[in-house]
C-alpha cells in the first residue's frame, strides 16, 4: 500500500559481492524509518457505507473462515543485524510452466474491456486469478528465500516494525522476483489496463504483514513518473485475514481536486471530498489475484488491533511506467525516496534505464544483463547524497503527512 520510506537498492559499483555501510548511512536508513514507530493513531469518525464493484472480476470471493488461537504469537521473528545480507541472491528457483530464465517470452492473460472500464471510473480493480497455484507457489518460495535470507535493504523498514519483512526494489537483489518480471503475464495485464503498448516496472515492494496498518492515505512515492504515468498493482499470495488486512478504497476518489500532490494522508472529512467519503470498496484478495489501482485513488488497510500476524499476508506490489513516459527528478521531495539508483537519467529524458525495466512487450535481454552483473545498484553513501535535499520546512510537512498514515487497525 503506501509506499514506506524503505532505501532500497542494490550497491556494487559493477560487483556483486559486498559493500561497506557507513556510519552516517545507517543513521540516516534508521532516523527516518525508526521515527515511524512512535506515531499515534486516531479513529474515523463515521461509519461509511461498504460498496461492491459492478465488475463480475471485481466481486469478492467469500470471506476466510479462521478461528482466533488460544494465544497469539507472530509468525515471524524479526532478524537479528548479524542475519542481513548484501550483494546479488539467487534462490535457483525452478520457474514455472516449464518457463526457461532468460530465454522463454512473457506469458499473457486477457482481462475484458469491462474490467479496464471499472479501473478508469473506480480508480481501482480486482482481477481474480491471474497467476495459478504454481504461480503462487513460485512467488511463496521467493518470499521464503527473502525472508530467510534478508537483505540489509530491508533492514529500516523491517527495524521500524511497519512489517515483518518490507525490501523495495527487491527486483535488483533477488533474480527470483526479477524472472517473475520478465517471464509471468503481469505485464501483459497492466499493459491492458493501462491501454499501452509498453510496461517498465517504475518501483516494487516485497510486504509480508502490515503489523501497524496504514489510514487513508494516497500514493506519492511511484518512482520518477507522473500521477498518470504511473499504475500501482499489488499481487497476493495468501488469503486474506476475516477480520483485518482487507485494503478499502474510496471509489472514484482518483478524480478528486483536493488532496495536494505531496500528500501523503488523507483527512477524507475535509471539504471537497464529499461525494467519495461513503463510497467504500473492500477487497478479500485469495492467491494469484491481482489488485489495480490510480495512484490518486485514496486507500488504507488495518492491521491487526494488536499488531500480531499470526498468518501471512505475502505481497508483491508496486507502481509501472505506461509508454511515453519520462524521467522526473524528484529531489527535494519524499518522492526521491523511491527513485535512488545510480543511473545517469535527468529530468525530462525519455524513461529508459535498466534501473527501470521493461517487461512488457518483453524484456530486453541487455537490461537484464545490467541486473545480473550488479551493474543496476547504488552505494549508502551515493544515498545520503541523494537524500540531502529533503532538509528544509516543506519536506518535512511531507514526511509528517506520511506518519499521520501509520496505525490503521481492526477494532
Amino acid at each position: 500500500m503506501v509506499s514506506v520510506f524503505t532505501l532500497v537498492s542494490e550497491s556494487t559499483c559493477g560487483k556483486v559481492n559486498m559493500v561497506k555501510v557507513t556510519a552516517i548511512a545507517l543513521l540516516s536508513f534508521t532516523l527516518v524509518e525508526g521515527v515511524a514507530c512512535f506515531v499515534p493513531s486516531k479513529p474515523t469518525p463515521f461509519t461509511p457505507i461498504v460498496l461492491r464493484q459492478s465488475s463480475e472480476v471485481a466481486n469478492s470471493k467469500p470471506e476466510a473462515s479462521t478461528s482466533s488461537p488460544v494465544r497469539r504469537e507472530k509468525i515471524l521473528k524479526e532478524p537479528a543485524l548479524w542475519e542481513y545480507n548484501f550483494g546479488l541472491q539467487d534462490p535457483r528457483l525452478t520457474l514455472p510452466h516449464g518457463i526457461k530464465s532468460r530465454q522463454s517470452a512473457p506469458e499473457t492473460f486477457a482481462i475484458t474491456e469491462e474490467q479496464i472500464r471499472t479501473l478508469e471510473e473506480d480508480g481501482v480493480v480486482h482481477i481474480k486469478g491471474v497467476f495459478d497455484d504454481e504461480w503462487v507457489d513460485y512467488l511463496r518460495k521467493a518470499t521464503a528465500h527473502q525472508v530467510d535470507e534478508p537483505h540489509f535493504w530491508a533492514f529500516a523498514g523491517t527495524a521500524s516494525k511497519l512489517y515483518d519483512y518490507i525490501q523495495r526494489n527487491v527486483w535488483q537483489t533477488n533474480k527470483a522476483f526479477a524472472d517473475f518480471y520478465y517471464h509471468s503475464a503481469m505485464g501483459s495485464v497492466l499493459a491492458q489496463c493501462g491501454r499501452t503498448d509498453e510496461i517498465r516496472v517504475s518501483t516494487d515492494l516485497l510486504m509480508v504483514n502490515p503489523n501497524k496498518g496504514f489510514k487513508w492515505h494516497q500514493d506519492n512515492q511511484n518512482g520518477p513518473i507522473t500521477w498518470e504515468e504511473g499504475i500501482r498493482f499489488w499481487i497476493t499470495m495468501d488469503e486474506t485475514p476475516k477480520d483485518y488486512g482487507a485494503p478499502v478504497y474510496l471509489k472514484g476518489s482518483h478524480r478528486n481536486k483536493i488532496v495536494d500532490d505531496q500528500a501523503v494522508f488523507v483527512d477524507i472529512d475535509q471539504e471537497g471530498l464529499e461525494e467519495y467519503n461513503d463510497k467504500l470498496l473492500e477487497f478479500r484478495t485469495m492467491p494469484g489475484d491481482m489488485l489495480i489501482w490510480h495512484p490518486r485513488t485514496i486507500h488504507k488497510v488495518d492491521g491487526p488491533s494488536d499488531g500480531i500476524w499470526t498468518s501471512y499476508r505475502r505481497v508483491l506490489g508496486g507502481t509501472v511506467a505506461k509508454a511515453g513516459s519520462t524521467y522526473h527528478d524528484k529531489r527535494g521531495s519524499g518522492g526521491v525516496l523511491s527513485d535512488l539508483g545510480r543511473h545517469s537519467l535527468s529530468d525530462g529524458d525519455k524513461l529508459q534505464s535498466p534501473f527501470f525495466p521493461i517487461v512488457y512487450p518483453r524484456y530486453d535481454d541487455k537490461e537484464a544483463r545490467s541486473r545480473d552483473t550488479g551493474e543496476v545498484g547504488r552505494s549508502p553513501r551515493d544515498i545520503v547524497a541523494k537524500i540531502g535535499g529533503l532538509a528544509g520546512k516543506a519536506s518535512g510537512d511531507r514526511f509528517f503527512s506520511f506518519f499521520k498514515v501509520l496505525g490503521s487497525q481492526a477494532r
